[in-house]
């Protein structure tokens, strides 16, 4: 990830794209199911919905189960702020109206594929980031950058993932 010297009142955003050889309808069935992305992410080590169901929609929520080496182990509850298959699939932590983070995959057909896009912000609200540059203010735009960094890394690792199930799923 490149430096940009952001701050986390910038609201900075990091995303990662991928080719995949399946329809969108294909590619959306991993790219909406919450529940599966503890085993496409090393962070989000469980999910479950806050209601009845399985089946994503705008306004439903889900509490997420996060581990992080520096931080320990944390819990949020997301919302569903975007839905509409098999095109875009967003969520956002903590509070919709100033969310910890917003993530967002888009996906759009292409060469006879999809490109699946994850797109993500950090902050506008306050979360254990912010918690981390209080008491090293002076850090902030590094603070910053490496979370955007493993942002960045784990996306990928979840692109790829959700590649190889579409590709093996055939």
């Amino acid at each position: 990830m490149e430096w940009t010297g952001a701050r986390y009142a910038d609201a900075p955003t990091v995303q990662v794209d991928a080719w995949i050889d399946g329809t969108p309808e294909q590619v959306w069935r991993f790219a909406s199911d919450v529940v599966l992305m503890p085993e496409l992410s090393g962070e989000l080590q469980a999910v479950r919905w806050c209601d009845e169901g399985s089946t994503p929609a705008l306004g439903r929520s889900f509490i997420g189960h996060n581990r992080h080496e520096m931080r320990g182990e944390w819990e949020t509850t997301s919302y569903i702020v975007e839905c509409e298959e098999p095109r875009v699939f967003a969520w956002a932590v903590s509070d919709p109206a100033n969310p910890t983070a917003v993530w967002r995959f888009t996906l759009a057909p292409e060469n006879g594929g999809t490109r699946l896009t994850q797109w993500a912000q950090m902050g506008p609200g306050p979360s254990g980031v912010t918690e981390v540059i209080a008491r090293m203010p002076e850090k902030e735009q590094k603070i910053v950058h490496v979370r955007l960094s493993e942002f960045e890394a784990s996306m990928t690792a979840t692109l790829g993932a959700i590649k190889d199930r579409v590709e093996t799923a055939g």
